[in-house]
C-alpha cells in the first residue's frame, strides 16, 4: 500500500523559513516523481516543485523559484521542501504527491498518490 505522510507545517512570519517533510512508502521509487502542490484559500491546487527520484532532477514553479528547494533522502524514503523567504501568498495547504516519472509534470491529474496535506500559514 502506497502511503505519503506529510509533516512540518505551521505558522511563520513573512521572510521566515519552514521545512516540510513527506515520508513515502510502497513505491518503486526509481520509477516515480515526487512533487509538492499547494492550495490556498479560494484557489485551485497548483504545482510547486517536483523531483525525479531516480536522477534527482528538480523543477519549480516560477512563483517559488529561488526561494524553495526540493530534495530527497534515499535512506529515509523522504522528500523535503525547504521554504525560505516566505510570503503571505505562500499560505496554503501543501500536499505531497507521487506519480509515474514518465507522466508526472505539473498537472494534478498526472499524480496518482497524495498525502493528507499540511497547513502552512505566513503572516505579514
Amino acid at each position: 500500500q502506497v502511503q505519503l505522510v506529510e509533516s512540518g507545517g505551521g505558522s511563520v512570519q513573512a521572510g521566515g523559513s519552514l521545512r516540510l517533510s513527506c515520508e513515502a512508502s510502497g513505491l518503486i521509487f526509481n520509477m516515480y516523481t515526487l512533487g509538492w502542490f499547494r492550495q490556498g484559500p479560494g484557489k485551485e491546487r497548483e504545482f510547486v516543485a517536483r523531483i525525479r527520484w531516480s536522477s534527482g532532477a528538480t523543477y519549480y514553479a516560477d512563483s517559488v523559484k529561488g526561494r524553495f528547494t526540493i530534495s530527497r533522502d534515499n535512506a529515509k524514503n523522504t522528500v523535503y521542501l525547504q521554504m525560505n523567504s516566505l510570503k503571505p501568498e505562500d499560505t496554503a495547504v501543501y500536499y505531497c504527491a507521487a506519480g509515474p516519472s514518465r507522466v508526472a509534470l505539473v498537472k494534478r491529474s498526472e499524480y496518482n498518490y497524495w498525502g493528507q496535506g499540511t497547513q502552512v500559514t505566513v503572516s505579514s
